[in-house]
């Protein structure tokens, strides 16, 4: 190869990922406002982001890709545990984290604080970030994958309740979350019917849950392998 060969290799190179890297950089910018959602940045989700930084969140927890590594990611935190959960983690994380070996510090958050922290955490859950993170994935565990998992002798209703974010509060046989209860006998006191009610909407059948309804995390397939799953567990 010549050195005039190699030269213009190089130029026709370097302006063409130029000119790729600014048209990527300018379609990003164009479509901020539509992705994020500014229009719903209210003072309440304002607030709640000053909050968020105050107490120092991020040194823990990650958020829309960015921060610590010891505590789990923020970004879908709404969709995963739900308003009274967070507001309960937050109040209380010597009970809510009381069964693991990860602390939470106590914060002392006001009320409106934590009101402030929810409206900005349901903010950041609806930008259109390209469903991350994957494990907060709505598109997670297909037919075809929860036919593939249970090939390699794991059964559907396993893979939902491995996939679909059951184990980030509970357990089973001693793997999972502590913050709600273990499910190893849960089918000897309910039905699959009434685990296919409770997961659906868990207020309706106790005023005092603080599990978020699944219907929108599931699909009626799912649904129903995790319940019969659940159901036998015994």
């Amino acid at each position: 190869m010549s050195k005039k060969t190699a030269f213009w290799i190089f130029l026709i190179g370097t302006l063409s990922s130029a000119a790729l890297f600014l048209w990527a950089t300018y379609d990003t910018q164009r479509q901020i406002a539509a992705l994020s959602h500014v229009d719903k940045l209210s003072d309440e989700v304002v607030a709640g982001k000053r909050a968020f930084q105050k107490h120092n969140c991020n040194d823990c927890h990650t958020i829309l890709g960015f921060g610590g590594y010891y505590a789990p990611d923020l970004t879908r935190v709404v969709q995963r545990v739900g308003e009274d959960g967070i507001r309960f983690r937050v109040q209380h994380p010597e009970r809510a984290f009381a069964n693991s070996w990860r602390k939470m510090p106590q914060q002392n958050l006001s009320d409106g604080e934590i009101s402030d922290l929810i409206a900005f955490f349901t903010w950041v859950g609806n930008v259109n970030n390209n469903d991350w993170p994957p494990q907060d994935s709505r598109k997670r565990l297909s037919r075809g994958e929860q036919m593939m998992v249970a090939s390699v002798g794991v059964s559907p209703g396993a893979a939902v309740f491995q996939t679909k974010g059951c184990m980030n509060c509970h357990s089973l046989h001693g793997t999972g979350g502590t913050f709600g209860p273990a499910l190893d006998k849960i089918g000897a006191s309910l039905s699959a019917e009434e685990i296919r009610k409770y997961v659906t909407d868990p207020k309706a059948v106790n005023p005092k849950a603080m599990m978020p309804p699944q219907k929108d995390n599931l699909t009626g397939r799912e649904l129903e392998e995790v319940a019969r799953f659940l159901s036998a567990q015994k």
